[in-house]
């Protein structure tokens, strides 16, 4: 499930064969923006902001953005020049290659061209980005606390309070910190500890293949998340699992241990 630390390897794996180099191809497969070319332009950089990633190309002021969100089913591939894509190929909805590189998006949940200078209108309502170069946590505990009885459940997965932290962290977050999702954020009692959990986890995880948040390698790296068959793994007791959102169109499922995190 793409979060935080999924788009930042993106980023990171796609700057490290773009940035710097003029493209030699551009496909992008989504019909608002199929006429659009950037063959012949070159990219600048690839950074992540929270879960948006952003391809920057051309000139820094006048230049363009590929926009893309993975969504629940979106990924990047970077392949060498001719190796065999591990994706059908119509599920690709951008290509874009160098005389060294092809990079593929497939299934992205959206993705779309903006000039340069409208950058700030597309991502900067997001809150701090727990993985990038703007983080600061007391501009999120305050963003965090402006809804002192919103659930902490949902307060966390706001991408306008912090950036990155989707359902599995959610979910992990509140177990780690033993408290229930449904805790108003003025009863928590320790925002500032849970806020800096946050970014350590994120970091912890960021350059790893497999998200982990019990520190153990093996099978059971998760606490609480998807384990309602298996039970909580530090007491056992059966996980409880519901759907809690804002509304009917942003329910998520979560999961947490009714021992280890009792209801305030």
């Amino acid at each position: 499930m793409p979060e935080g630390d999924t788009i930042w390897r993106a980023a990171r794996d796609l700057n490290a064969v773009l940035a710097g180099k003029e493209l030699t191809r551009c496909d992008i497969r989504v019909p608002k923006f199929a006429t659009t070319d950037f063959t012949g332009s070159a990219v600048q950089d690839v950074v992540s902001r929270g879960k948006h990633l952003l391809i920057r190309g051309g000139d820094p002021v006048d230049g363009w953005i590929l926009h893309s969100h993975l969504k629940m089913e979106g990924l990047w591939h970077v392949y060498a020049r001719g190796e065999k894509w591990r994706r059908p190929a119509f599920k690709a909805r951008c290509i874009l290659e160098t005389d060294t590189h092809q990079v593929v998006g497939f299934d992205l949940g959206f993705l779309r061209v903006l000039a340069r200078k409208d950058e700030d209108d597309a991502v900067g309502y997001l809150g701090p980005d727990l993985l990038g170069p703007d983080w600061d946590a007391d501009e999120a505990l305050r963003r965090i606390s402006a809804q002192p009885d919103r659930p902490i459940g949902l307060a966390l997965l706001d991408q306008r309070n912090l950036a990155g932290i989707g359902n599995i962290y959610r979910c992990e977050l509140c177990f780690l910190a033993g408290i229930h999702p449904l805790t108003p954020v003025s009863d928590v009692p320790d925002l500032p500890r849970l806020v800096d959990l946050s970014k350590r986890l994120l970091e912890v995880n960021k350059a790893r293949s497999r998200r982990i948040t019990t520190g153990a390698m093996g099978r059971d790296q998760l606490w609480v998340y998807n384990r309602e068959r298996r039970g909580c793994l530090r007491c056992g007791t059966k996980v409880a699992h519901e759907l809690l959102g804002d509304n009917e169109m942003e329910m998520r499922d979560l999961y947490y241990c009714p021992h280890c995190q009792p209801f305030p």
